[in-house]
């Protein structure tokens, strides 16, 4: 029963420190983007993708993996398609993904999600969305009968980003993306993830 509070505690602790870095992150954006006006037109098809690293923190149902334990992780990949509905708002489809290591092999946790971006000024945007999680190995470790389960699920994801170059069609932004999903596994099980992320956007739009 200790043990369970304890992992209880720690969760909760992980995951209110996610969220304040996450508002700190946005409270800073925010702050260096009330001076300025609106100069940008967005227009037609949005192409994103970012290089950067973070956090993984996983837990099973089956005991094997809890949240106890973090893991440093790299961005592979994170990409986004969508189109511009007017000069400040966006459909589109995330593929947000992390590498993480798995009882000596590497897996990846990402997902497919259609999401929504907003500009709130013209340099500092928010996103976020749910869709589809999934759980597999990394492409290049995959071993038969060892590391080759597929395991989805579903995934919110919200982000937040601050262009700090745009020329023409291209901007290049500072975000931070925190994506919160679990998956199913054989036998009834679950595999939950958090992931905060910090990286490099370059986009076209």
């Amino acid at each position: 029963m200790t043990s369970i509070k304890m992992k209880t505690i720690k969760t909760q602790t992980l995951l209110r420190t996610i969220c304040v870095v996450f508002a700190f992150v946005s409270s800073i954006t925010y702050a260096q983007d009330t001076n300025q006006e609106s100069t940008t037109v967005r227009d037609g098809f949005i192409f994103e993708f970012v290089v950067g690293g973070g956090i993984i923190s996983l837990e099973d149902s089956a005991g094997i993996q809890t949240f106890d334990k973090s893991q440093g992780t790299f961005v592979f990949p994170d990409l986004k398609f969508g189109h511009m509905l007017n000069d400040k708002l966006a459909i589109t489809v995330a593929l947000p993904g992390n590498i993480y290591e798995f009882q000596d092999n590497d897996r990846h946790f990402g997902g497919v999600i259609p999401s929504v971006q907003y500009w709130v000024k013209d340099r500092w945007w928010i996103h976020g969305g749910i869709g589809l999680a999934i759980d597999s190995p990394a492409l290049y470790d995959i071993k038969d009968d060892v590391n080759d389960d597929w395991n989805f699920g579903c995934a919110v994801m919200a982000s937040t980003g601050y262009e700090i170059y745009k020329k023409k069609n291209f901007a290049l932004n500072v975000q931070s993306k925190l994506v919160l999903g679990r998956a199913s596994l054989d036998g009834d099980a679950h595999r939950d993830a958090v992931i905060f992320n910090i990286g490099l956007g370059f986009s076209w739009l």
